[in-house]
């Protein structure tokens, strides 16, 4: 596979912690919100590797037990992507959903408490 994140997908991306994880995947995912209807090979390519970063956290073993909620949530993704038509979902919709974990994830690398 020809993978856009090299360097996280040749074993990077297993250091970080779900909410790491997670939080990077709703960076791409606020790119392709932002590309949306605005510019089509932007917003694709930012589908494309919030798609990729996907693939990545569910093939880590770490997170097994996480493995529906996190299959749904690309699920809820690529409806988002294609319209919203199953679930109703926008890019927009989900981005409070992943910027829960990037604020979780940068919370504890700084040590603070919420």
């Amino acid at each position: 596979m020809d993978f856009q994140h090299k360097e996280l997908a040749a074993g990077r991306w297993q250091q970080l912690s779900l909410k790491e994880q997670m939080g990077n995947i709703g960076s791409e995912v606020s790119r392709a919100a932002r590309w949306q209807e605005k510019d089509e090979k932007l917003f694709r390519g930012a589908a494309e590797r919030a798609l990729e970063l996907f693939d990545l956290t569910l093939a880590d073993p770490r997170w097994r037990g996480r493995l529906r909620e996190i299959n749904r949530a690309r699920e809820v993704f690529v409806d988002a992507i294609y319209g919203g038509k199953e679930y109703k979902s926008s890019l927009s919709g989900l981005q409070s959903y992943f910027d829960q974990f990037a604020f979780a994830a940068r919370i504890n690398q700084h040590g603070l408490k919420a």
